[in-house]
């Protein structure tokens, strides 16, 4: 019998991740800061449970919620678009100590590539490139995935997203018909839904622990063409950007990955 897994934020990318380990025979339990949300995670037979990380700590059944799980996967984002002065270190400790009282084994950390800082000269990155970015944001990541990577109560594998998209949710609609776009030799570094949730699941299929990935699909084009080519294609209103400052920006990396999990990306761009 396949071992129980508990995936804290059952969002856009977490909801079909916990139905997805669902169909592969895994009992699932499965979080959500939305009590409207509730019922729709528990009509995919994922026990739902509504929890709440702040930076006093934990408000919910968390005991519960991490009881008898073998896995544990974090996909929560720090949240400080809407609150810049949350200290979201503080949040992920109080969970952390969740986990260790219940004893469990292993934990899949969803970071971002935002690790890294965008530059002029589009460095390459991959997962053995050192985070740098200088953002509130970025440094409160970095330092989470420090914390994670030093903790030996368990055992984690951090995976670093590129932006995330599918059909329904993609930037090109959000960039559609606006004016002044920066960086338009900028590489894009995107990922399709559908692989992320391939990629965890091999993650955890394979036991690939205390490992770190950047996961982006590995082509990039610049955002002026990328964009520009998806609107005409989609028959959206066209981007324009500003060409006469410089670009900043960076290459995602995604070999370790492909050569560790004999990964090969299934959408395109």
């Amino acid at each position: 019998m396949k071992k129980q897994i508990s995936v804290i934020g059952c969002g856009w990318l977490g909801f079909p991740l916990a139905k997805n380990f669902v169909d592969k025979g895994y009992k699932v339990k499965g979080s959500s800061t939305s009590e409207g949300k509730l019922k729709a995670i528990s009509d995919a037979n994922i026990e739902a449970f509504k929890i709440q990380l702040n930076e006093d700590g934990i408000i919910g059944d968390y005991n519960d919620f991490l009881k008898g799980s073998d896995t544990v996967i974090i996909n929560i984002p720090p949240g400080l678009r809407k609150n810049p002065n949350k200290n979201h270190i503080a949040e992920i400790w109080h969970l952390i100590n969740a986990i260790q009282s219940e004893n469990i084994k292993n934990i899949i950390y969803i970071s971002s590539t935002s690790v890294f800082e965008d530059e002029v000269h589009f460095p390459i990155v991959n997962a053995d490139s050192v985070p740098n970015a200088a953002s509130n944001s970025s440094k409160q990541l970095i330092a989470i995935e420090d914390i994670l990577k030093k903790n030996t109560n368990f055992n984690t594998t951090i995976i670093r997203f590129g932006g995330l998209f599918d059909a329904q949710r993609h930037p090109a609609i959000y960039l559609a018909g606006k004016t002044n776009l920066s960086n338009p030799n900028a590489p894009v570094n995107l990922i399709h839904k559908e692989d992320c949730i391939n990629i965890i699941t091999l993650i955890l299929k394979n036991n690939m622990w205390n490992k770190v990935f950047n996961a982006a699909y590995p082509n990039h084009p610049t955002k002026k063409d990328y964009y520009t080519a998806y609107c005409k294609e989609h028959q959206l209103d066209l981007p324009k950007f500003n060409d006469l400052e410089k670009s900043d920006g960076k290459i995602i990396e995604s070999t370790k990955l492909e050569q560790l999990l004999n990964y090969s990306f299934k959408q395109a761009l």
